[in-house]
Order: structure tokens, then C-alpha cells, then sequence
């Protein structure tokens, strides 16, 4: 019996001695740690009880605020009715309930009542309590102009999950990203817990069609011939000598280790099939499938994998809007041993996926002379008296390619749009000097279906501004340059107006 009750006061004891160390750890070395995160019910009642910064568009547009609230807080968070919905999936939305996202969420630190440092002795003196108001590179004119143009495409009846981003070439800024569909973040806002909790479920977030993922920036598709940009690069990068190979005439062509045939493209019968082939001047220019299977599988998965990583394929890509998305292409040995899955790979097809904005970065790493620009949407940030707290410098995120490589894909560019017989022939003005590249991948679906792209950048000669533009999910008889071509000559268009 004295065994069993000194076994239990020592039990007793250990148990006081764990709970007199936790308590220690919480009161005292988590103490400041705990009292500032974010998941704190007390941190999260100041915040939500504070006014927060404004969140403007370039053009200077309040997009978002907060205004005195008669209900449980002091200040309700409130988003601009005429362009919620145009900048929902950049902007976000700060909710009691589902926490912040997009621009809410990034410059949470800056948005938030603070205090801010003191500079001088006068400072300690006064109230430093500030808030920062977060001035976006994307304006509501450009914004809407793309939103439109996105909107407008209308094919078979549909209204496709389209999307567009437009870059400034030379820094990096966003200066549109719209995807189709879009939401509206105030019904998120709502005092009513029971109008938010429903609005939320009507967004579905558990779906793969939710609104609240953006077909810009976070959701990728096959790009199909525009990575054709890649793999020519690739061949300069890698094996200069495959630019002057002269690929035979062909309408298929058969698969190494298979009994499978590729075909280009109007491939309902081999024989329905395009014929073509030729050096790399006139295959990228027509999009030659199976000149460009034959390049890929002559460069093999390691060039292409490389020339893909160095273009930011398989990798978390920088821009300060949380959540997007990591474009996808093949990697490790067995790609490097399988040579049909090299041949679809090197015109954008199988398992290559890239979201919007990644071929939007791919075209403004051409124009750029092989050097692409960490994508943002913060251009600056002032306090609540008007003092410039920071502003975005721009930064080269990748050297994807050489400034000779990046030439000479340049001038293959613009043969899609000046060379007769090319995928874009004629459908820039001339002075515009456009450079493009067009995309028709197959989706795979049983009812065969394309998704549809282009991209491109203009002036050529000294670039301003990098589109892409991307339809997914179209007829099977219908084409990048049908269906992607005329939203993107009119981006492009409104594009160059806008920037300097």
C-alpha cells in the first residue's frame, strides 16, 4: 500500500511540475507570440473593431474601405459596388468568419490599425496609431476594358472559363488580370452571419468550378502550341543545329515505342490531317505539330524540362496575390526515357498545364531579352497622412534565356503575324508590330474539345506590354486564332494605349 502511494504522490508531483512549465511557457515565453497571432479571438475582435487602410486601383479608385457600423463592430469592411466584382479575385475579402484573402490577406501587416515606429522624441509624445493604404499597378479603366473583352466571348452558346492577364514587360507590374468567373466579395462582408454563411455556399468553395478560384492566376489547362515558344527556345538553348533541320512534309508521324501515330491538327481521319514540316522559320509560324513532336524528341526530356524550369514551370511563382498556382511540366526519368510523351510535351499537350499568367510571363520573358520580371500588384503603400510608407521595386525573377534566344523566338513571333499561311496572319494592324503565338490543345474529353490561346507583345522592337489569353473548353473545329485571336487584338490594343 505505501509502494502504490508513493507511486501516486510522485505522479501527483510530475503532473504539477508539467503544468507549473506550460503555464510558464504560455504566460511567459509565448506570452507576446500568442497575444499577436492572428487566430487570437482577441486579436481578431481589435481588428475586426478597427478601421482598415484602403485598398485604391492605379487610377486612384477606392476599391476598398471601411465605414462606422452600427452593428457588433465599430467598422464594417466595405468594397467598392462598381468594381467589386471586376477586382475580386486580386482584392479578396476580409470576412470575420472565412478569414482574408488576395490583396486583404498580403498587405494584412499594412492594412491593419497599427502603430507606427517612432522617428523621433516628438513622435513618443503623440498618437502613432496608423492604418496603410495599399495603392494597386492594375487601373479600373484596363481592368474593365480586359473584363469586357473576356466577358463578350460568347462561342457555341457558352460562356467559357476564360481568362486574360496583361504585364508591363520591363517592371513586372499587372496591369489586368481577369478571369471568367469572377465573384463579388461584399455579400462576404455582410453583418448578417446568416446572409455570409449563405452567400459562402453558394460559391461553392469545395468545387472545382468555385468562383473563388481564379482561372488567371490559379487554375491551369493545357497551353498547347503556345509552349511552342518554349521548345523553340530550347532548340536554341540547347542544340542550335535542330533551328536548320529540315522535318519531311507529314500529316502523322509514328511514335517510338509504340504502334500509336501523331497527327496534326484537323485529325478526325489521318487523312483529314494538315500536312506540313520544314525548317524551324516556317514550322513555329504554321505550328507544325508534328515538326514540333520531332524537335522534342530529338532535344529529349532533359532540355525540355530545363528550358521549361528556367521559364518558371514546376515552381511557386512570386506575385503577392496569395494561392496561385504552379504550372506543370514533366520531369524525372521516365519522361526522360519516353519519347512519345516528349513529342506531345513539346507543343503543350499531355501532362503540360500552365495558368494564365504563366504564358503571359513566358511572352514577357521573350520581349524582355530572356529575363522575366517578378509579377506584383502592389505599387505602393501610404499611411493615413499621406506618407509614403513603401513602394514596389521592381526585380528579374528568372533568366529564362539568353538575349540571342530570345531574338531569335522573338522574330519567329512575328512571322505568326506577318508570314502568309501563319496562325495570326494579318489579324494586328502592322504598326503595331506584334509579336504572337497561337494555341489549339486538346482537352482529352470524350466530345473532343480544344482549349483555346494566344499570346503575344508589341511593340516587337521594343516591348511595352505581354498578353495572354486563354478559352478553354471550345469545339473541336474551332482554333486559337478564331477564338482567342480577337480578345486579344483588342487587349492588346487597349494595352498599348495605356501604357507610356
Amino acid at each position: 500500500m505505501e509502494r502504490r502511494i508513493r507511486r501516486l504522490g510522485i505522479f501527483m508531483v510530475l503532473c504539477f511540475l508539467a503544468r507549473f512549465v506550460q503555464l510558464n511557457n504560455i504566460q511567459v515565453v509565448k506570452a507576446s507570440s500568442l497575444a499577436s497571432a492572428p487566430d487570437n479571438p482577441r486579436v481578431q475582435a481589435v481588428q475586426s473593431d478597427d478601421a482598415r487602410g484602403d485598398i485604391l486601383s492605379a487610377d486612384g479608385i477606392v476599391l476598398a474601405s471601411s465605414v462606422p457600423s452600427n452593428g457588433y463592430y465599430r467598422y464594417q469592411r466595405v468594397y467598392n459596388p462598381f468594381t467589386a466584382q471586376l477586382f475580386g479575385q486580386i482584392v479578396g475579402y476580409d470576412s470575420t468568419i472565412y478569414g482574408r484573402t488576395g490583396i486583404e490577406d498580403q498587405y494584412n501587416s499594412f492594412l491593419r490599425s497599427h502603430t507606427r515606429p517612432a522617428t523621433s522624441l516628438r513622435d513618443l509624445l503623440t498618437d502613432r496609431t496608423t492604418t496603410g493604404n495599399v495603392t494597386l499597378t492594375v487601373s479600373t479603366t484596363l481592368q474593365t476594358q480586359v473584363a469586357q473583352a473576356v466577358d463578350a466571348i460568347d462561342v457555341n452558346g457558352s460562356a467559357p472559363e476564360a481568362s486574360a492577364v496583361v504585364l508591363d514587360v520591363k517592371t513586372g507590374a499587372v496591369e489586368a488580370m481577369y478571369g471568367n468567373p469572377n465573384f463579388d466579395p461584399r455579400p462576404l462582408v455582410s453583418p448578417d452571419i446568416t446572409s455570409e454563411k449563405y452567400a459562402w455556399a453558394l460559391l461553392d468553395p469545395q468545387s472545382g468550378q468555385s468562383p473563388l478560384v481564379s482561372r488567371a492566376f490559379q487554375y491551369g489547362r493545357a497551353p498547347g502550341s503556345t509552349f511552342k515558344t518554349v521548345t523553340s527556345a530550347a532548340v536554341y538553348d540547347h542544340q542550335p543545329a535542330l533551328a536548320e533541320l529540315d522535318v519531311p512534309q507529314a500529316r502523322c508521324i509514328p511514335l517510338p515505342q509504340s504502334d500509336k501515330k501523331l497527327c496534326n491538327y484537323g485529325h478526325a481521319s489521318a487523312q483529314g490531317a494538315e500536312s506540313c514540316g520544314g525548317v524551324l522559320t516556317v514550322t513555329l509560324p504554321t505550328s507544325c505539330d508534328t515538326a514540333f513532336a520531332t524537335l522534342g524528341m530529338d532535344l529529349g526530356g532533359q532540355s525540355l524540362t530545363s528550358e521549361a524550369q528556367a521559364f518558371g514551370f514546376n515552381q511557386n511563382v512570386p506575385i503577392d496575390v496569395p494561392g496561385a498556382g504552379v504550372s506543370k511540366f514533366p520531369a524525372g526519368p521516365l519522361f526522360d526515357s519516353t519519347p512519345s510523351s516528349q513529342a506531345y510535351s513539346a507543343f503543350g499537350q499531355q501532362d503540360v498545364v500552365a495558368t494564365t499568367l504563366q504564358m503571359a510571363m513566358v511572352a514577357a520573358g521573350i520581349a524582355d531579352r530572356g529575363v522575366i520580371m517578378t509579377p506584383h500588384v502592389m505599387r505602393d503603400v501610404h499611411d493615413s497622412s499621406g506618407a509614403l510608407v513603401t513602394a514596389y521595386q521592381p526585380h528579374p525573377w528568372l533568366t529564362a534565356t539568353s538575349p540571342l534566344t530570345a531574338a531569335a523566338v522573338t522574330s519567329l513571333m512575328q512571322s505568326v503575324v506577318t508570314m502568309p499561311g501563319a496562325t495570326a496572319y494579318g489579324l494586328f494592324p502592322a504598326q503595331w508590330n506584334v509579336a504572337a503565338k497561337t494555341g489549339t490543345a486538346e482537352t482529352g474529353r470524350t466530345n473532343q474539345y480544344t482549349n483555346d490561346w494566344m499570346i503575344a507583345f508589341a511593340p516587337a522592337n521594343d516591348p511595352k506590354v505581354a498578353v495572354a489569353v486563354s478559352v478553354p473548353n471550345q469545339g473541336y473545329s474551332q482554333t486559337g486564332a478564331e477564338v482567342a485571336g480577337p480578345p486579344t487584338k483588342t487587349i492588346l490594343g487597349d494595352a498599348l494605349a495605356a501604357t507610356p
